[in-house]
């Protein structure tokens, strides 16, 4: 004849939420309850489902948590782990985890995985579900700030003579019209010219709202050359049509301003946005796009995309004699920062 093994008992102590002194008690587990014994008897049996256990950790005492608002406590953290083994008290699968060093480590390098799987895909692709969201009229709004910042502080007025904008902007103005049967109605944009500090020299780059700004030394640098002239601009057209300024600052405004461009609070973004703009490139996805606007813009309006490979060499020139000469680095914001390596010329020379 088999003698059934006695019920696992553990001394404890046990505080009944009403008075601050504790009482002496030994638990047991039967029939799914948590039994709790005094020294005059039965004190209270609670079913186990509705008691708070603790996780096990490698130090420090163990509590219960009752549902009427009791409190056992046990000292013995380690006799507290063994009894709950030897009841049937199964861990959950993250306190396995959190005991385990190799996969606490795991999940740390996953972490890592999530998060940069996340920057890489995730906010691209939240960016531009995001700016569809916004408020009409925001774009142009956060443009026009940036602009003014940057007139403040990089640009000022615009020293070409008139008649030579004017041959600019309608040179430009009848690539985009000869292209649209081909690309679709181009999105709305407006050509600014001005004088760019030393730091940005030969430069054009786009804002939010479809400004486009072009510097005078650049237009001074390809008077020879305006089909590749037309190529820069077709390029931050591009930058316009996917409205890369406000995917920027929505990747580069931190979860937070994420969130508060959801719900509607805007201005957080649109005050850093100048600042993000300044310090910030366009991402190599993003000028890979504005590249192949560009090609398919000049191709659609009959030009060469051949003629923006010696425009990149012209810069490189440039910026070996002007960026040693005047020791600024070059500011990612503009045309002239983006490197004129052998890709983006192999891929106008097709």
């Amino acid at each position: 004849m088999n003698t059934p093994s006695p019920t696992p008992t553990l001394d404890a102590e046990y505080f009944d939420g009403r008075s601050a002194r504790g009482q002496a008690v030994r638990l047991r587990v039967l029939d799914d309850q948590l039994q709790v014994d005094g020294a005059s008897g039965r004190l209270l049996a609670v079913a186990l489902s509705s008691v708070d256990w603790p996780e096990r950790q490698r130090h420090g005492q163990r509590q219960l948590l009752l549902p009427a608002g009791g409190v056992i406590s046990v000292a013995d953290a380690a006799a507290f782990d063994a009894w709950t083994v030897a009841v049937g008290r199964r861990e959950g699968l993250a306190v396995r985890w959190q005991q385990s060093w190799r996969m606490t480590l795991l999940a740390a390098l996953l972490t890592l995985a999530a998060l940069a799987a996340g920057w890489r895909w995730g906010l691209p692709a939240a960016s531009q579900v995001l700016v569809k969201q916004l408020p009409a009229g925001l774009e142009q709004r956060a443009g026009d700030e940036a602009l003014a910042y940057l007139d403040q502080r990089l640009l000022s007025p615009s020293q070409l003579p008139a008649a030579r904008q004017a041959a600019v902007l309608a040179q430009f103005e009848a690539l985009v019209a000869r292209t649209e049967a081909v690309m679709g109605p181009a999105p709305a944009w407006q050509l600014l010219f001005r004088k760019g500090n030393p730091a940005l020299g030969p430069n054009a780059f786009a804002l939010p709202g479809g400004l486009i700004v072009v510097t005078d030394q650049l237009v001074t640098m390809l008077e020879s050359q305006p089909a590749a002239l037309a190529g820069v601009l077709a390029h931050e057209l591009g930058h316009v049509r996917h409205q890369h300024g406000l995917r920027l600052a929505l990747q580069s405004g931190i979860a937070g301003a994420l969130a508060s461009v959801w719900v509607g609070d805007v201005s957080s973004v649109l005050a850093g946005l100048p600042a993000l703009l300044i310090t910030l490139g366009y991402s190599r996805d993003f000028e890979r796009e504005a590249d192949a606007h560009a090609h398919a813009m000049l191709r659609a309006g009959g030009l060469s995309p051949a003629v923006m490979v010696g425009f990149f060499e012209q810069l490189a020139t440039w910026r070996e004699r002007e960026g040693a000469k005047s020791g600024l680095p070059a500011l990612p914001i503009g045309f002239s920062s983006h490197p004129a390596d052998a890709e983006r010329i192999a891929f106008f020379s097709r």
